[in-house]
């Protein structure tokens, strides 16, 4: 069921769920928190899909924030709220919201997002694309507890992992560091099998890829060694080469779907990491809604790293003798204490 409301407000939108709900004979309400979502016209479709797939698991009220931008001084002066409700096959497993600011309301989108939330109920803030520098300081993100983004989307995506660092509150996530938990849940059952220590790393990725240089820096700060990472052509995140002394262990992943697990005195064997859609990654983070210290403590590590290596820098012309096609490296160690050579610590421990 759908109702349009033009000219409205928050009470009438209340009144038009309500009346939707006995209409279509589920009077009471079993959603487990609210999703706000912040987006605009171009995105708001996508968006609003993959909160439905997420909200079969989680059944959720889905608030759907669309800021309309006014052209002419004049319009801009004039507050209008239009709204559409979405209630049971529209909605996937629980009620849909969307709201259409236009005037000074853009400026005020709190005020109407908070008279809509469930009661005592979880909130969660996402901004698919376009999220402010402070997340928690946003009016919106202060309502919720979980405030998710996705730096894959920005223009600039490695320089805007040291902003999220910079403004880091806890309770703030990224889509980006959701899509590797297979890598990581994967290399530290790898290192939980070895006895030895690792003593340096490889990560291989596209170039600008915020998912590579997490990947890179939860090595270097939880195994506390050197960790370089190198560019192929894709898709996403290609491989990760760990080296001990008993030889490499290495995730090869080059089609995005099946990757090859090598490790020393084991067989090669083929393990299923392909590449999620948003809707799954938007309910992996709605499972848990505390804060995140493994994400905090991998962000900030690179962050001096990844704000000296924003601008573009021209490629250097190749050495003679040097291979052609060799793949410039980055080292996602750099400005990080360096490792102490004696007895250094067991990397299976410290990758948990």
């Amino acid at each position: 069921m759908k109702i349009d409301l033009t000219e409205t407000n928050s009470s009438k939108i209340n009144a038009a769920m309500v009346q939707a709900r006995r209409d279509i004979g589920t009077p009471a309400i079993g959603m487990v928190l609210t999703l706000v979502i912040v987006t605009d016209e171009e995105n708001a479709y996508d968006a609003l899909k993959s909160a439905n797939d997420a909200s079969h698991e989680h059944p959720s009220r889905i608030v759907v924030v669309v800021k309309r931008v006014s052209r002419s001084p004049r319009s801009r002066r004039d507050a209008r709220l239009d709204a559409e409700v979405r209630v049971g096959a529209d909605s996937g497993s629980g009620e849909t919201v969307v709201l259409r600011l236009h005037g000074e309301l853009v400026d005020h989108a709190q005020s109407v997002v908070l008279p809509l939330l469930l009661p005592d109920a979880p909130v969660v803030v996402w901004w698919p694309d376009g999220a402010p520098a402070d997340l928690a300081g946003d009016p919106l993100g202060t309502l919720g507890q979980r405030r998710i983004t996705d730096t894959y989307s920005c223009e600039e995506p490695v320089p805007a992992l040291a902003k999220r660092a910079a403004a880091y509150a806890p309770g703030d996530t990224d889509l980006s560091w959701t899509r590797i938990t297979p890598w990581r849940s994967m290399l530290a059952a790898a290192l939980d099998q070895q006895s030895h220590s690792v003593l340096s790393a490889t990560v291989e990725g596209e170039d600008e890829n915020p998912s590579c240089e997490l990947l890179a820096m939860w090595l270097a700060d939880r195994l506390q060694v050197p960790v370089k990472r190198t560019l192929s052509s894709g898709p996403g995140l290609t491989a990760v080469r760990l080296e001990t002394k008993d030889g490499d262990i290495v995730l090869d992943r080059a089609d995005g779907a099946l990757a090859t697990l090598c490790m020393p005195g084991q067989p090669d064997r083929a393990v299923a990491l392909k590449r999620r859609e948003t809707a799954e990654l938007l309910a992996e983070e709605l499972r848990r809604l505390d804060p995140d210290n493994t994400y905090e403590s991998a962000l900030k590590f690179g962050v001096a790293k990844l704000a000296q290596a924003a601008p573009a820098e021209p490629k250097p012309k190749a050495k003679a003798g040097s291979e052609p096609g060799s793949e410039p490296e980055a080292d996602a160690g750099a400005g990080a204490p360096a490792p102490k050579p004696a007895s250094p610590k067991p990397a299976k421990k410290a990758a948990k």
